[in-house]
């Protein structure tokens, strides 16, 4: 029997685990578990993905894209000639011809993304970070991890020096951490003030 044409499989397939992860967490995970969900035979899995450590660094690199696609699609970090919605818009507080004008923009801007990224579903924000901090069992995980982090930086030092960008990441990767393992909310004014705080210090 002729094998079936199926080019988007390999995606399904990374889907299933991302919806077994979200309902059973990362123990829950196993190639049969993930065939069963996606409706695959099991050896489509083992196929596609050797192992289980090939499989989360897929659904890991995947959840990575969504806050950099924000970061991307904010007109503040786009570079000159860069086009796209958005792209070359002055973001909040550009445009304002005081010292530090920008870094406020900035702040401003950032946490409009948090707080927009926090409105969303809890649960996909939850198998993020539980994909994300998987990388501290998982080594196979850390070099994707450590994707994010250096492409949210690159963005970033498009408004600011790389030493302040990293750090403007470490606080939020704090404050979203605070928020999730405690259960409270988002705080965007306090989250504003850190942000401007961080980047004030870049102009001593």
């Amino acid at each position: 029997m002729a094998r079936r044409y199926d080019p988007d499989r390999r995606t399904r397939i990374i889907d299933a685990a991302l919806t077994v992860i979200a309902a059973d967490g990362i123990a829950g995970l196993s190639h049969r578990t993930v065939a069963a969900e996606a409706d695959v035979p099991l050896g489509s899995t083992t196929y596609h993905f050797a192992s289980l450590d090939e499989l989360l660094v897929a659904a890991l690199r995947r959840c990575n894209e969504n806050f950099v696609q924000a970061l991307r699609s904010s007109g503040l970090f786009a570079e000159e000639g860069d086009a796209g919605p958005g792209a070359g818009d002055a973001g909040p507080g550009e445009g304002d011809a005081g010292p530090g004008a920008e870094g406020v923009g900035l702040a401003e801007e950032l946490t409009r993304l948090l707080d927009r990224w926090f409105a969303g579903e809890r649960g996909a924000i939850e198998l993020e970070y539980e994909l994300y901090l998987a990388a501290l069992r998982r080594p196979a995980l850390r070099p994707v991890a450590a994707e994010w982090t250096a492409e949210a930086v690159a963005l970033l030092s498009r408004r600011t020096d790389p030493e302040t960008a990293r750090a403007l990441v470490a606080l939020m990767d704090g404050v979203c951490l605070q928020v999730l393992l405690t259960g409270g909310t988002f705080d965007a004014a306090y989250t504003r003030v850190m942000l401007e705080r961080i980047v004030a210090g870049s102009d001593d």
